[in-house]
């Protein structure tokens, strides 16, 4: 099971080196301002394929993301 504090962390880091507002990253995988909050916050895990979503939108793997020590 992820750390959702890391994976939230993980998420923005990379969100901000692609220089994705959090709408951005939300338009991308079809998903609100919101979610994409909650998430890097660590108050969600995203369901299985927002993840690949997410890591396609990234260019990392879901690994990487979400699994990664």
């Amino acid at each position: 099971m992820p750390n959702s504090e890391i994976v939230g962390k993980r998420i923005k880091e990379l969100r901000e080196s692609k220089k994705y507002s959090q709408e951005t990253l939300a338009n991308m995988i079809g998903t609100a301002t919101s979610t994409i909050s909650m998430y890097e916050s660590g108050e969600r895990i995203p369901r299985d394929e927002i993840k690949v979503k997410i890591a396609t939108a990234l260019g990392k793997s879901v690994n990487y993301i979400f699994y990664k020590e």
